[in-house]
C-alpha cells in the first residue's frame, strides 16, 4: 500500500510544481518523476528487508539473498533510466517485464502468509492478492502510457 501512496502523492506534489515553475501541467513528467520516486522507495525494502524478501522467492531458486540486491539495483538503475532519453523507451519496456516477472513472487508470498518486513509467516495472506495484483497491472500501465509511449 506504501508503494501506491508514493507514486499517487509524488505524482499530485509533481502536477502542482510542473505547473507553478512551467505554468502549466505537465503530466507526463509528474508521471515519470512519480514512478522513479516509486521505484527508489521500493528498491529500500530490498536493502533493508532482505531476509525476509529472500523468503519470497521459491526454494528451488539459488543465490536469494543475491537476487533481491540485484532486483533493488535494477529498481535503482530503472528510477534514473527514464530520465536519460536514448535509454527511456527500452528501460520502460524491461520495466514492464521486471513487474510481470515479480508479480509471481508477489503471491507465493501472499499464499505463504509471509510479512516480508518482519521476516515472519503471519502476512495478510491471500486478500492481499486483492491488492497487488491491480497494483501491478497499475504499475505496467502506468509504464506504458508515461514512460514507453
Amino acid at each position: 500500500m506504501k508503494p501506491l501512496f508514493v507514486l499517487i502523492g509524488v505524482f499530485v506534489f509533481s502536477l502542482i510544481g510542473t505547473k507553478i515553475f512551467n505554468s502549466e501541467v505537465d503530466h507526463r513528467l509528474s508521471g515519470k518523476i512519480a514512478l522513479s520516486a516509486m521505484l527508489l522507495f521500493t528498491s529500500l525494502g530490498h536493502f533493508m528487508f532482505t531476509q525476509g524478501m529472500s523468503k519470497m522467492l521459491p526454494d528451488f531458486i539459488p543465490f536469494k539473498i543475491a537476487l533481491v540486491y540485484l532486483t533493488g539495483f535494477i529498481e535503482i538503475a530503472a528510477a534514473i533510466g527514464i530520465f536519460i532519453p536514448t535509454l527511456r523507451h527500452m528501460t520502460g519496456i524491461l520495466l514492464i517485464v521486471f513487474f510481470i516477472l515479480i508479480l509471481p513472487t508477489n503471491i507465493l508470498a501472499a499464499i505463504k502468509h509471509l510479512n516480508y518486513e518482519t521476516g515472519n509467516f503471519d502476512g495478510k495472506g491471500i486478500a492481499y492478492l486483492w491488492f497487488r495484483v491491480p497494483f501491478q497491472v497499475l504499475l505496467i500501465c502506468w509504464t506504458y502510457f508515461f514512460i514507453v509511449k
